[in-house]
């Protein structure tokens, strides 16, 4: 699906800044190429976001004024819930060495990011990577009763 917002384009201190209208946050670039692909990335990646929550994506306004005397243009993307990189469920739970039940669990933790279509589970291939990085070491967490303990003299 096609998605066209109004952002605004003005000189920050070291880049220029792309900030939507319609939506908190914003975006980078070393100039007006670069941060046109940015602004264009960081839109796709919003909107995937809110399709993923299944929230309500922003209904766009058009002829908004700029508010930092930047300049105002349109950046359009088209995107959806297909066109996110995904695995089923079985396959993320293969890749980190866990159950299918685990994913699910961590699916409802909101530790990974996925969506059901129909009986089918996917789950977002860069969830699945984000969570490889960072994931818990093996075995009980040290509590802070045992971590304080003072060896006993001998």
């Amino acid at each position: 699906m096609r998605y066209t917002y109004e952002f605004e384009f003005y000189p920050g201190e070291e880049y220029l800044l792309a900030v939507p209208f319609d939506f908190d946050g914003g975006t980078f670039g070393d100039g007006p190429k670069d941060t046109a692909e940015m602004a264009a990335d960081w839109l796709i990646e919003t909107i995937n976001d809110y399709l993923l929550q299944q929230k309500q994506v922003p209904i766009p306004t058009y002829g908004n004024q700029p508010e930092k005397n930047g300049l105002v243009a349109l950046v359009s993307v088209d995107t959806s819930l297909e066109s996110i990189k995904t695995v089923f469920a079985c396959d993320a739970a293969e890749m980190l060495g866990v159950t299918r039940a685990r994913v699910t669990q961590l699916l409802n933790k909101g530790l990974l990011e996925g969506y059901r279509k129909g009986r089918t589970t996917n789950i977002t291939l860069d969830s699945i990577k984000a969570r490889l990085e960072d994931a818990p070491k093996a075995g009980r967490p040290v509590s802070a009763r045992n971590n304080n303990r003072q060896p006993v003299p001998t």
